[in-house]
């Protein structure tokens, strides 16, 4: 699937320009989440719009074109899929990954190494368009027509709960923002404890104990 991503890099990059305020408001959701200190890494880190303004300078990302375009805003990054981390077990105090939940072939797979690698009470922090809300029914009408979405598989908050419950986390926090629709969101919307009004929604979880 992220062999989409090859060939439309800077369709997807130019995204996060003409929809600056949406992309803010996103990005301090999830810093809320985020250790204040530890090793992190983010998973499926495309062009790097997320990980360096979050103080995460290592990713894993599929596509080569996106990979460079992250390398120049200052990441190191490694080739692989979330399915398969190259990265050894228990070596991370937090993971990160954000918009890239929806576009994995194997979601099970994916949290399952996520709890590999993470250290012994590190932290996943997701974040993901809810496929329940109002921006997720919008994107679901949309699919047809957008290369991207096209090709991805949607999740609600429930879902994600339930998925990372069963595979050994404790969900510790939820957190919503963006309340329209992108062309509508002229300012950086805050950031609301909760789901089921905002249309990207992070969620944390605590690597539970073996």
């Amino acid at each position: 699937m992220y062999r989409i991503f090859e060939d439309l890099v800077k369709l997807y990059d130019d995204w996060y320009e003409r929809h600056r305020a949406v992309y803010v408001s996103e990005l301090e959701a999830i810093r809320e989440h985020l250790p204040k200190e530890g090793t992190g890494a983010e998973i499926g880190t495309g062009t790097g719009r997320f990980g360096p303004p979050l103080g995460i300078f290592l990713g894993v990302e599929p596509s080569r074109s996106m990979a460079l375009v992250a390398k120049e805003r200052g990441m190191t990054v490694i080739r692989g899929v979330a399915e398969y981390l190259p990265l050894k077990g228990e070596v991370m105090d937090y993971l990160l990954i954000t918009t890239t939940l929806c576009f994995v072939d194997d979601v099970r797979s994916t949290l399952k190494e996520a709890y590999r690698v993470l250290k012994r009470g590190g932290k996943l922090v997701l974040g993901f368009v809810d496929k329940d809300s109002f921006l997720g029914k919008y994107y679901l009408s949309m699919k047809d027509k957008n290369p991207f979405y096209r090709h991805a598989t949607f999740y609600s908050t429930r879902d994600v709960a339930q998925l990372l419950q069963e595979e050994n986390f404790w969900v510790e926090k939820i957190s919503q923002t963006v309340f329209h629709l992108p062309h509508q969101v002229k300012e950086p919307e805050p950031s609301l404890s909760g789901y089921g009004k905002g249309g990207f929604v992070v969620v944390s979880a605590v690597k539970k104990h073996d």
